[in-house]
């Protein structure tokens, strides 16, 4: 009989030990960082080491190192980088992804609550009045007053493991958001380096075509001249004036592009474009960055923001599905309540007024209509789509790294080109001058030689500009060294 009391005395010991046994395991599936892919290739033939001799510079491609977060300084402009800290400082979208990065973090910490004990203290006071038909007798009814003050105490065993789930999605969302924001950061500053080099392209295109214009207008006077002295067709006349026309209308353009470009860079530093102020950057100024790192591709999906995100978006998916199969067993709690009740407050401290009770709460879905099933299979589903859309990114960065390593060796030959266009162009023009000096040839020849000259040189300032525009885009593709390496 003795030993039957103390085993009944220690039950709820063991019931406790088995609780806390049952709690280190949790339902659903552990999330696993998926496989980084084999090779170190992005290129289905061997990948460019270095690019050719362009303009006097050449570009090589380090294999296996990382990028600098501030890539923009390899430019070596500070007036470009005054622009970038401006927008990085200011930008409205920025400081929204912040605050929504602060958000996720603080609902962590309150999902951190739910495992600890819930207290909590009520205090009541009211004047009742009772009816015959509530007493169950025909006696007058009562009025009386009614005082309460209790505590009380709650505890979620979480045996199944749902709410360590919640809380693990909670900090895989804090993960999204980080590096999401990593990737608003990127974005940000690769949206100002390349509406600044835009803008100066457009500002070198509108200065050559100027002169081309100034150039043109005096042919025009030539060729007018010709045509009154009977050497010449009208038809040439009316060439030029078509020629002088397309061009003020492609300035035109060209100074629409110039605004657009402010607009936008005035949005990008948080300023009203009424109010903005902006630096003069020159494709000259800029330093055409020689030595890029390559990061290998089992390290860019450890590295690139919008991968990481989507990885976190898959952790989020991976905890839900634990969330969603918790929801279909028992849940247990342990509760308590303590107080005092009296018609006076000065009755409330008697012992004859205390109430209380103690023990373990438990609830048992026994059917819901089939909700917590389609629930948990709609978990799995948002999981497999995060599955695939990871996929897709992480394909989208590795064609894009292939683009612009290729797009650059592509840029180095079409730089050069150009670059050779403009030398015969201006040495067919020295040419012409020396003829025309001489009497071999007419002024029109010369003017002719000029326009070449300037068309050679606007098809050489864009050629340059897409050839910073992309060494951009690589530093972009390539996580910009915004992304956190995971052991």
């Amino acid at each position: 009989m003795w030993a039957n009391v103390q085993v009944n005395k220690h039950k709820p010991f063991f019931i406790i030990l088995l609780a806390l046994f049952l709690g280190s395991c949790a339902v659903g599936p552990d999330f696993v960082s998926p496989q980084a892919p084999e090779g170190a290739a992005y290129l289905k033939n061997d990948e460019p080491w270095q690019t050719i001799r362009a303009d006097g510079k050449t570009q090589m491609f380090h294999s296996g190192t990382w990028a600098d977060a501030n890539w923009w300084m390899m430019f070596q402009s500070e007036t470009l980088n005054a622009e970038v800290e401006q927008a990085l400082k200011q930008n409205p979208s920025l400081l929204a992804s912040e605050a929504s990065l602060k958000q996720s973090q603080d609902l962590m910490r309150a999902g951190y609550g739910v495992f600890f004990p819930q207290v909590s203290v009520g205090l009541g006071a009211s004047r009742i009045a009772n009816a015959p038909m509530q007493l169950g007798s025909a006696a007058p009814g009562s009025i009386f007053n009614l005082l309460t003050a209790s505590a009380s105490v709650s505890y979620v065993l979480d045996i199944f493991g749902g709410e360590r789930r919640q809380v693990e999605a909670l900090r895989a969302q804090v993960d999204y958001q980080k590096y999401s924001t990593n990737a608003a950061y990127l974005m940000l500053s690769a949206n100002v380096v390349n509406t600044s080099i835009a803008r100066a392209g457009y500002l070198e295109e509108i200065k050559v075509t100027e002169e081309l214009i100034t150039l043109e207008k005096e042919q025009l006077k030539v060729a007018q001249a010709q045509v009154t002295g009977g050497t010449a067709a009208y038809a040439t006349v009316l060439s030029i004036q078509s020629l002088i026309a397309s061009n003020e209308a492609s300035i035109a353009s060209l100074r629409q592009r110039v605004s657009q470009a402010e607009h936008l860079l005035a949005a990008l530093e948080g300023v009203d474009p009424s109010h903005v102020t902006l630096s003069t950057i020159t494709l000259e100024s800029l330093t055409l960055p020689a030595d890029i790192p390559v990061t290998l591709p089992s390290d860019l999906v450890r590295n690139r923001p919008d991968i990481l995100a989507a990885e976190a978006q898959m952790h989020v998916a991976s905890a839900n599905i634990g969330v969603a199969t918790a929801e279909m067993f028992p849940s247990v709690s342990l509760n308590a309540t303590y107080g005092v009740a009296s018609n006076t407050f000065s009755s409330l401290s008697g012992p004859s007024q205390q109430f209380w009770s103690a023990g373990p709460g438990i609830s048992i879905p026994i059917f819901k209509g089939g909700s917590l099933y389609y629930a948990r299979q709609a978990s799995l589903d948002a999981y497999e789509q995060t599955q695939a859309s990871y996929k897709q990114i992480v394909l989208n960065a590795f064609a894009e790294v292939a683009d612009c390593l290729t797009a650059l060796v592509h840029d180095a030959q079409a730089v050069q080109g150009q670059l050779d266009a403009k030398t015969a162009a201006a040495e067919a023009l020295k040419l012409m001058q020396i003829n025309y000096n001489a009497g071999l040839v007419d002024y029109l020849s010369v003017l002719i030689a000029d326009v070449q000259y300037h068309q050679a040189s606007i098809a050489y300032v864009q050629a340059l500009a897409q050839r910073y525009q992309d060494t951009v885009a690589l530093y972009v593709a390539l996580g910009g060294g915004w992304g956190e390496v995971k052991n």
